[in-house]
Parts: structure tokens; C-alpha cells; sequence
């Protein structure tokens, strides 16, 4: 009969660590990571609060998504950006989206932001940071807005406006310069749009449209594609060649077949007495 041990755990599993460690010991070279892109921010307003992402998702130098969505569900009232991995920004959040949802059904009551962000933290902080994934959290409760960061490694920060990812610079000079207590709706959403065009056209990392998300006590509002600068356009020119421009210099054609027999099969006739 075998025994549970032979099956593997559930959730993410790291035990290449320890063979990668034994070859880097023997000078054998490791694949380094792959570098990741992405412009994530959110911002409190006198209602609630504002998330803003970009929409490209990078394979190392290749676009691999020109519209991906990085703004994840957690709840009615909570929102993740994620940033990193796209994989592991994924299925973490929907990981967390489901204890969240158990949490409330055992506890009868509309789940904490904070509850979120402890979970959050917790998981991360489990896997030391092998686990990609940059978050800003925000939501509105009991308690009323709330603005998380939380990093790969676990470590967590409550700001009234918070960057990530690797057009964070950008996006942060714009909220240092510009982002005031109290403002309003229309604003907060202007101000998170500005923020992420600045880490669109900044940072190679992030390009294409700008999502965003406004959530307040009553009401959340999904933004997709509320701004797409990079829209391709049609060209001004058209290149059309009219047949026969090209000249052939010569043709030539091959058989595909080299030697073929044909061997003639002489069947008799079916008995039929």
C-alpha cells in the first residue's frame, strides 16, 4: 500500500532548490530569472480608494500580452494589482480570494482588508521570497479604505498612495508631485491615469492600455482599458507592388520522388462454391 509521503503536497513546492544548490556547488552555472514589468499603483480618495495598472506582460524581451489584466478579485469590496510573476500574482490572489470568501461564510461577517493583507503576508513570508509577487491591496470596510503594499518576501506598508513593480519610479514622482488629502473622485482617477502613463512611456516593462478600479463603500467600479495611448494606428502609406514586379532570374523543379518500383500483386479470385 503506499503511503501519503510518495504524493506531493499541495500548493507550491521548491524542492529543485536543494539540486540547484548542489550543482552551483560543482560550478555548473544556473538559467538566470527572467526579468518582469509592470506598472502598479493605488491611491486613497475622499470617498475611497483608486488602483491603476498597465497592461503588458513581458517574457524577458518579447511582449508576450499586449492586454493582460493585473488589477485580480478578492472580494466584493477588495482588489489586488499584481506585479512580477504573472503566474504566481495569479494564483495567489485566487488562492487568498478563496480563504477570504471561506472566512466570511465562517464568520458571518464582510471580510477586513487587513485580514487580507495578513494572509497576504503570511503566505509570502512562508516561501521566503521564492514566490514573484509584488501586490498593492486595497479595499473598502468597516474600518474604511485601506491601502496596502506587500512585497515578495512578506514585509507589508499602509500609505495613502503606493507604487510597485518596475515603473513604480515614474509612477511615484507623479504622486509626490501632484496627490493631496481628500480629493475627489474624478481626480483620484485622473491622478492614478497620469501615474501609470508615466510608467507606460518611462519603462520598457510597461506599455499598452491603463486599467483601473474605484471602490468605495457602496460600489465597485472595474475601469478595462479606461485609457489606451498606444493604439496602433493605420498607415499613412500603403504598399502595394503590382504582380510581375519582382523578376524571376531563373526555375527551377525538383521531384520529391528519387527511385519508386511498383511491384504488380496478382490476387485470385474468391472462392465462392
Amino acid at each position: 500500500m503506499a503511503s501519503s509521503s510518495v504524493y506531493s503536497s499541495t500548493g507550491f513546492d521548491f524542492s529543485n532548490q536543494i539540486r540547484n544548490n548542489f550543482l552551483s556547488e560543482k560550478g555548473i552555472p544556473l538559467p538566470k530569472a527572467t526579468s518582469t514589468g509592470t506598472t502598479i499603483v493605488g491611491c486613497l480618495f475622499e470617498d475611497g480608494i483608486v488602483l491603476g495598472a498597465d497592461t503588458r506582460a513581458t517574457e524577458g524581451p518579447i511582449v508576450a500580452d499586449k492586454n493582460c489584466e493585473k488589477i485580480h478579485y478578492i472580494s466584493e469590496s477588495i482588489r489586488c494589482c499584481g506585479a512580477g510573476t504573472a503566474a504566481d500574482t495569479e494564483f495567489t490572489t485566487a488562492l487568498i480570494s478563496s480563504n477570504m470568501e471561506l472566512h466570511a461564510l465562517h464568520t458571518g461577517r464582510k471580510p477586513r482588508v487587513v485580514t487580507a493583507m495578513t494572509m497576504l503576508k503570511q503566505m509570502l513570508f512562508q516561501y521566503e521570497g521564492h514566490i514573484g509577487a509584488a501586490l498593492v491591496l486595497g479595499g473598502v470596510d468597516a474600518t474604511g479604505p485601506n491601502l496596502f503594499t506587500i512585497h515578495p518576501h512578506g514585509s507589508t506598508d499602509k500609505l495613502p498612495y503606493v507604487t510597485m513593480g518596475s515603473g513604480s519610479l515614474a509612477a511615484m514622482a507623479v504622486f509626490e508631485s501632484s496627490w493631496r488629502p481628500n480629493m475627489s473622485r474624478d481626480e483620484a482617477l485622473t491622478l492614478v491615469k497620469h501615474a501609470i502613463s508615466a510608467g507606460i512611456f518611462n519603462d520598457l516593462g510597461s506599455g499598452s492600455n491603463v486599467d483601473a478600479c474605484i471602490i468605495t463603500a457602496t460600489h465597485t467600479e472595474m475601469l478595462r482599458n479606461v485609457e489606451m495611448p498606444n493604439q496602433r494606428v493605420e498607415k499613412e502609406r500603403q504598399y502595394g507592388f503590382r504582380r510581375g514586379t519582382t523578376a524571376w532570374k531563373r526555375e527551377t523543379v525538383k521531384s520529391l520522388i528519387v527511385d519508386e518500383e511498383i511491384t504488380h500483386v496478382v490476387t485470385e479470385a474468391m472462392d465462392t462454391t
